[in-house]
C-alpha cells in the first residue's frame, strides 16, 4: 500500500504537486546552487506560491493545514530533492505549531497570516554555544525591562537557521535565572530584528548549504512584553518540547528523502552500469546492498508515518517521534554511504549527487537533538510507560 493511500484527495494531490515541483523545478539546479552555496531565492519563492510554509497554518489565518502524515510526506519529496528546502520550512512550521497550541488571540493574529504566505519566515533559537543538546541549561536571559515594559535579553545562540532571513524568531530563554527545577523558569519570547540583536558569521558547513546557519548575539535587545508566548512565564520549556516533537518528525521525514534520493540514484546506476558483462546490480554484493536500502528505507518510513498518526491521535509523542528521527537518520547515513559504495570511485565524483547526499546525511543524526539525546528520551518514556505498548 503506498503511503499516500491514507490521505484525502486534496492532501494526496498537495504531496503530488510538490513532487512535481521537486523533479522539474529543484532537481535539474540543484547540483549548481548547491556547490555554489547560493540562497535558493527562486525556489524559496515557488514554495510559497504551492502553500508550503502554511502547511501547519489554520484556515481561519489563511494556511491549508493538513495531516501530520502529509506534512512528512511533503518534507520527504522535499528533502528527495534538497534537504536545504526542507531545511527552510522547518523551523518555520514549529512556530506556527507553536502559535497555533499556545499563542495568545492577538500573536495568531498578528503572525500567522503572513507566515501561511511566506511573507514572514519563522526559525527557533534554542542551541547555546556552552549548551548543545541541554535546552535547560540556557545562559541567555531576559529580565524585565526597568520601566516594567517588556524584557531586556541578553546572551548568545548558535546553528540557528534561516535566521538571517526569518522575520520572527522564537527565542528560548530564561526568564527566571534562579527558578528551581531549571525548567520553571525558562519562557519562549516571539523576537523580531532589531537594535539589540546581531545575526554574525554563516557558519561554514559540511553540507547543507544554500541556507544559512548563523551565531545570534542578544546584547541589551529590547522585547516588549506582548512578545511573550501565551502570555505567561515560566512555560517555555513545556512548549518547546511539544514544537519538538514536529520538529523531530520533519528530521525524520528529511532523512527519508535524503536517503530515498540516493537509494534511487544507487538502483538506477546499478542498472545501467556493467561490469564483466552483466548490470552491476546482479553482483551479489551490490544486490545485497540495494536490497538492505530498500527494506531499511520501508522501515523508517512506517517508523515515522506512525508517529505521525499517533500525533494527529492527540497522544504524546517524544518516544515515538525520538524513534523516528533515530532510525530514519541512521537509515539515512549509511544508505548515503553504501550509495557511495554502488557508484563506486564515481560516488567520490562532485559530478554525481550522491556525494552530496553522502553530506547532508550527517545533519539528521546531529539536528534536533543528537541520536544520544533521543536514546535518552526513549528510555525515560519507556520506563515510564513501561515499556512499549502492543
Amino acid at each position: 500500500m503506498s503511503a499516500l493511500d491514507d490521505l484525502s484527495a486534496e492532501e494526496r494531490q498537495i504531496v503530488t504537486t510538490v513532487r512535481d515541483f521537486v523533479d522539474r523545478q529543484v532537481r535539474p539546479v540543484v547540483r549548481a546552487l548547491e556547490h555554489a552555496d547560493t540562497y535558493p531565492e527562486a525556489l524559496i519563492a515557488r514554495m510559497k506560491e504551492l502553500g508550503v510554509f502554511g502547511l501547519a497554518v489554520p484556515e481561519e489565518f489563511g494556511g491549508t493545514p493538513v495531516s501530520t502524515p502529509c506534512y512528512v510526506l511533503v518534507t520527504e519529496e522535499l528533502a528527495r530533492g534538497w534537504m536545504s528546502l526542507a531545511g527552510a520550512m522547518g523551523g518555520h512550521t514549529v512556530v506556527a505549531k507553536l502559535l497555533v497550541h499556545f499563542g495568545t488571540a492577538r500573536q495568531r493574529r498578528r503572525w500567522l497570516p503572513r507566515m501561511a504566505t511566506g511573507e514572514v519566515r519563522a526559525t527557533m533559537a534554542l542551541t547555546e554555544p556552552e549548551g548543545g543538546s541541554d535546552l535547560q541549561a540556557l545562559r541567555t536571559v531576559a529580565r524585565r525591562a526597568e520601566d516594567g515594559d517588556g524584557y531586556v535579553v541578553d546572551g548568545a545562540k548558535t546553528w540557528i537557521t534561516n535566521s538571517r532571513r526569518s522575520g520572527l524568531i522564537a527565542l528560548l530563554c530564561k526568564t527566571d535565572p534562579d527558578a528551581e527545577p531549571r525548567h520553571r523558569g525558562i519562557s519562549v519570547l516571539l523576537v523580531e530584528h532589531g537594535p539589540g540583536l546581531t545575526v554574525s558569521r554563516d557558519l561554514p558547513k559540511l553540507g547543507y548549504k544554500g541556507v544559512e546557519s548563523c551565531e545570534l548575539s542578544f546584547d541589551g535587545y529590547h522585547a516588549p512584553a506582548d512578545a511573550l508566548l501565551g502570555g505567561v512565564e515560566g512555560r517555555g520549556f513545556g512548549q518547546m518540547m511539544k514544537g519538538l516533537e514536529t520538529g523531530r518528525l520533519q528530521v525524520a521525514a528529511r532523512a527519508l528523502g535524503v536517503g530515498r534520493a540516493a537509494f534511487e540514484d544507487a538502483l538506477r546506476y546499478a542498472q545501467e552500469r556493467e561490469s564483466f558483462g552483466v548490470p552491476i546490480w546482479r553482483h551479489q554484493s551490490i544486490g545485497n546492498y540495494l536490497a538492505d536500502m530498500a527494506t531499511s528505507l520501508s522501515a523508517a518510513r512506517q517508523l515515522t508515518l506512525h508517529a505521525a498518526r499517533e500525533a494527529d491521535a492527540g497522544r504524546r509523542v517524544d518516544m515515538e517521534a525520538g524513534m523516528a528521527k533515530l532510525f530514519a537518520s541512521e537509515t539515512a547515513m549509511r544508505i548515503t554511504l553504501d550509495a557511495v559504495r554502488v557508484h563506486g570511485g564515481q560516488g567520490y565524483s562532485t559530478e554525481f549527487d550522491v556525494e552530496r547526499y553522502f553530506r547532508d546525511a550527517p545533519l539528521m543524526i546531529v539536528g534536533e537533538g543528537t541520536n544520544e539525546i533521543q536514546r535518552n528520551v526513549i528510555v525515560r518514556q519507556l520506563i515510564a510507560r513501561g515499556g512499549l505498548e502492543e
